[in-house]
């Protein structure tokens, strides 16, 4: 059976990293990068979290599109930021399925460092932290918290691949 895997956590945390090394490491896999179908949309563009948005049928797409690799056989690593509601309908999508859920959480300090790595267009700044700090306010089960401020990216796939404490 294939396995879900939704990894989540504020902008520059290491979603993308921590993503990609878990796809690299199953025989069958697809990493979906959440931000790279958000901006699909080119005409009528605006940021997820200023009205207006397109997050509905954002959610529509990639539902869609992870329902198609776990049919036909494939580990699913999808990174986005995931909240209560959206998380509740993916439980419910793909209850068939085994679903591990993380939610990456580092201190102010360390995601402020992580954010001047990415590159510049893609830097979140101040913006990161109000993304932490809704992060810690959104009551998510503690099992599926993970503070990586002193872990490796290795490390981080590890605790994720051998515990079962993050399965929904």
């Amino acid at each position: 059976m294939s396995n879900l895997y939704i990894i989540t956590g504020p902008a520059g945390v290491g979603k993308s990293t921590i993503s990609k090394k878990i796809a690299e490491s199953k025989k069958k896999s697809a990493l979906i990068e959440g931000d790279e179908i958000y901006h699909q949309v080119v005409g009528g563009y605006v940021q997820a979290w200023k009205e207006g948005n397109h997050l509905e049928t954002f959610w529509k797409v990639c539902i869609n599109t992870i329902k198609t690799y776990l049919e036909d056989g494939y580990d699913v690593v999808f990174n986005y930021i995931v909240t209560p509601t959206p998380l509740e309908i993916m439980k419910e999508e793909f209850e068939d399925y085994s679903i591990k859920f993380v939610v990456l959480l580092v201190d102010e300090k360390t995601l402020l460092l992580r954010d001047k790595e990415r590159p510049e267009d893609y830097q979140m700044k101040e913006r990161c932290i109000t993304l932490l700090n809704s992060f810690k306010n959104n009551n998510y089960n503690n099992q599926n918290i993970l503070d990586t401020t002193n872990l490796s990216i290795d490390e981080t796939v590890d605790i994720i691949e051998n515990n079962n404490r993050f399965i929904l």
